[in-house]
């Protein structure tokens, strides 16, 4: 329960914190940008089960490679692609979080 709180609360309080402290003029469309992180979720549908509670996501779904994370890393430093970038990351930083506390 505890982990699903710290999961969900990683993917959606924080763009909503990021968005109103460093992009308080346009915070709406930076939050829906970085939320968009979201999507790469899709790639769990080509899992079988496509849900596995006690699966680790980093590195077992392609879109959560080490190779792609790095590209989300290097996102994040020209300004044109930051946000999305900033989505991506936070979205591993959260799986990485589910990741850390199955060990527990």
């Amino acid at each position: 329960m505890y982990k699903d709180i710290i999961h969900y609360g990683i993917h959606f309080i924080v763009p909503v914190i990021v968005a109103l402290l460093f992009f308080k003029k346009h915070w709406k469309c930076a939050l829906g940008i970085m939320l968009l992180g979201m999507l790469i979720d899709l790639d769990h549908l080509l899992a079988t089960p496509i849900f596995a509670p006690n699966r680790c996501s980093i590195n077992f779904h392609p879109l959560h490679s080490y190779y792609a994370i790095v590209l989300y890393i290097a996102l994040l430093l020209p300004k044109k692609t930051r946000l999305i970038g900033l989505g991506l990351v936070i979205h591993i930083i959260a799986d990485f979080t589910d990741c850390m506390m199955m060990t527990w």
